[in-house]
């Protein structure tokens, strides 16, 4: 098999502090050797769910590994979701992440997403109604608020991974949960996905490749003009990109956008989403903060009209001390 390193997105990983998404799967496992071969430095994170009775042997496992390379290795145990558990599971799992980023200073999250899981993604969206930008939700690189997320298995198939690892004598374990149906992404992947991938791997590829470069220029409908913190001014050179460019920007911040909330920045002028974001045009400007409320004084306020500031984004200025008059 290629290897998956020699993209141009390698020079993101050797000269950084790296953390890799583990779970002793064939998707991970196949990234950690690739990393070991390719003399990339990392360290492992595993998340223990406690639902399956070979979690604890996936965690020894990893320990062992760790062990072996002399890398470090977190791990931590979830509690039981009573339900929604993929969606609870992702939350817990990043956050998890997120923290052990900002504890140890890593740079990259390493992620072992690869085609299946990008057509399993895609399919699932196509069924509940997506635009472009939601269809196609996996990139080889994405800019977090405090690190960089990079996924360097996307263009493989599960079965190439597969291959790798067995012609390398490389361990894995084989989760039995992917088997269950009740998990809409399992559901997707037994009945469609990768029946696809087997017949058609080539063509879905190419395709995905050209949708991704489809999506560049997609964006060129709109440019950030100004960032403070985690203030963004976005300016919209066509007013119909306005919730496609709140939905890329707020992902970018942390937050991820519902179906509801994009059609509701679509139609409204100033608005508060989840209670923890201000989303305001003013012109073919496209201001997001952090939603605030917090006592200002009146001159303040006033220099803020003459900036031409929108008022669910004064407060957050005023926070953090960013003066309008540095707002282009």
């Amino acid at each position: 098999m290629p290897n998956p390193l020699l993209l141009p997105t390698s020079y993101l990983l050797p000269e950084k502090k790296n953390l890799l998404a583990f779970s002793a799967g064939i998707d991970s496992s196949a990234l950690f050797f690739l990393l070991i071969e390719n003399h990339i430095p990392f360290d492992i994170a595993i998340v223990d769910y406690n639902i399956r009775t070979q979690s604890k042997q996936e965690v020894t496992h990893a320990q062992a590994l760790a062990n072996k390379y002399n890398l470090a290795c977190h791990t931590v145990q979830a509690p039981k979701f009573e339900t929604h558990f993929e969606a609870n599971a992702r939350k817990f799992r990043y956050n998890f992440f997120e923290a052990l980023i900002q504890e140890h200073h890593y740079d990259n999250l390493l992620t072992a997403h690869q085609l299946n899981d990008q057509l399993e993604w895609m399919l699932m969206r196509l069924s509940k109604g997506a635009g472009l930008s939601e269809l196609i939700g996996f990139k080889t690189v994405s800019e977090r608020k405090n690190y960089t997320l990079v996924r360097p298995l996307l263009p493989y198939s599960k079965s190439e991974l597969l291959t790798y690892l067995e012609e390398h004598g490389h361990p894995y374990f084989v989760d039995e949960s992917n088997s269950d149906e009740s998990f809409e992404r399992n559901y997707f992947r037994k009945h469609f996905s990768d029946a696809l991938i087997e017949k058609y791997h080539e063509g879905i590829k190419r395709s995905f490749d050209y949708l991704h470069r489809d999506k560049t220029l997609l964006k060129e409908g709109f440019e950030t003009c100004f960032e403070a913190k985690e203030l963004r001014i976005i300016k919209l050179n066509d007013l119909r990109y306005k919730s496609r460019a709140a939905d890329i920007t707020l992902k970018q911040l942390g937050y991820l956008l519902s179906a509801p909330q994009r059609q509701e920045i679509e139609t409204k002028e100033s608005l508060v989403i989840g209670g923890k974001w201000a989303v305001e045009m003013q012109d073919n400007l496209l201001y997001i903060a952090p939603y605030l409320q917090v006592d200002m004084p009146k001159t303040f306020k006033e220099l803020c009209r003459i900036h031409k500031i929108p008022p669910k984004i004064r407060p957050y200025l005023f926070e953090e001390n960013i003066a309008p008059s540095n707002i282009p």
